[in-house]
């Protein structure tokens, strides 16, 4: 974490010089560095030029909610400087819904904040069951278990780990596996949650050849946030995974983009991210039901077209556009 904040210092310094000297219409801010959105709105400010402020993680909330800083003088200067960043901003640019109704929260009106998803690499879902699908992969992640849950991705501080640990000890006599891909500041201790857990398995990331594999292999996928963070971070390989077609356990609070939608579209179940045994048993009652399951990958599919990356990377271009001095 030192060398991570040493490396963001040193890349403000070198930035800020470098944008005051570039020319441009429209300064855009994002949020890695975490401040920079804040730095950014200098920018912005002193060049004269319209500010345009692109949340990919929402700050100081997330670095608080995930217990990466503790609250106190420091974090409510952050939030200070961040809701003037805000207020600054021609447009703010969110990922979800969910976000957007944190960011209104914060005094921002409702016309001022735009909706721009990831969206999903349609071009990729026909890779999925094709011969680009790796079987040792599958085979690898799948193993013995006749169902399988899969979290692949960053095992970071956002994450329901504990509720979903304890839910799958719940169900390791029913032949239900769950498997995390991918590694992160919480995965030692994940690890020890898990330890003694017959059905549950750990792997590294995969080389990128392999995502479709990975996508491929388990009945449903994983995406946890635990509760307080709803808003605050979204997670959007929510859209890989609905291009390949899979279903996915949203082990979240109810108010997040990955809950609400996926329910509503119906290729999503429901756990609640401080109940394992409400966990374990959404999971059962969907293993027990084919048709849902079938259900659910066809939902799926559909909504990966709605949410294509082309069109959501449309609506951004047009933000910048309209942010651009006549």
């Amino acid at each position: 974490m030192q060398r991570r904040v040493l490396n963001y210092l040193t890349y403000v310094a070198l930035s800020v010089p470098r944008a005051m000297l570039v020319r441009c219409d429209v300064v855009l801010g994002m949020t890695d560095p975490p401040f920079e959105g804040i730095v950014a709105a200098f920018v912005a400010l002193l060049k004269g030029k319209p500010f345009v402020y692109n949340i990919r993680d929402l700050y100081p909330d997330m670095a608080v909610g995930g217990a990466i800083v503790d609250a106190g003088l420091l974090t409510r200067l952050w939030e200070t400087l961040h809701r003037w960043a805000l207020r600054r901003a021609r447009c703010v640019v969110v990922l979800g819904e969910d976000m957007r109704a944190r960011v209104v929260a914060k005094g921002l009106k409702p016309e001022r904040v735009a909706v721009v998803r990831d969206g999903a690499e349609l071009c990729k879902a026909g890779e999925v069951g094709s011969a680009s699908v790796d079987l040792e992969v599958l085979r690898a992640i799948r193993r013995d278990f006749k169902f399988v849950l899969l979290h692949a991705g960053n095992l970071g501080f956002y994450g329901a780990w504990e509720t979903l640990v304890a839910a799958a000890r719940k169900l390791a006599d029913e032949g239900i596996g769950l498997v995390f891909v991918g590694d992160g500041a919480q995965r030692k201790q994940i690890e020890t949650a898990a330890a003694g857990c017959r059905n549950v398995r750990f792997f590294p990331f995969f080389p990128a050849s392999k995502i479709a594999s990975v996508l491929a292999a388990p009945d449903i996928h994983v995406v946890t946030i635990k509760r307080g963070l709803e808003g605050v971070i979204v997670p959007s390989k929510m859209y890989g995974i609905l291009a390949a077609g899979k279903p996915i356990l949203a082990v979240a609070p109810r108010e997040t983009d990955v809950a609400a939608i996926g329910e509503k579209c119906g290729f999503a179940i429901w756990g609640d991210p401080d109940d394992p045994v409400q966990v374990a048993c959404a999971v059962r009652q969907t293993l027990r039901d084919a048709n849902q399951l079938r259900n659910m990958e066809q939902a799926a599919q559909a909504a990966a077209i709605e949410y294509d990356r082309v069109k959501e990377l449309h609506k951004f271009l047009r933000i910048i556009e309209e942010a651009r001095p006549a």
